[in-house]
């Protein structure tokens, strides 16, 4: 690296620990025509809205609760 570069002074991001890692899930078809209906709405896209609604179950340790038929 050259010498113009100077990292005497840096500091770790504070946002590595939040990073996002890309993954594949399958999820059912209706389910994403709904989230994709409530992005439209709020104007983001609905990957956003999704990990938001996932991130706020986590932190507020909601439990999935299933109702069989």
């Amino acid at each position: 690296m050259g010498e113009e570069y100077d990292f005497s002074n840096s500091r770790k991001n504070p946002y590595a620990k939040r990073a996002k890692r890309q993954i594949t899930i399958n999820i059912d078809e209706i389910t994403i025509e709904y989230f994709k209906s409530k992005a439209d709405v709020m104007g983001i896209p609905y990957q956003t809205l999704i990990n938001l609604y996932l991130a706020d179950c986590v932190q507020k340790k909601r439990e999935p609760q299933f109702i069989w038929k």
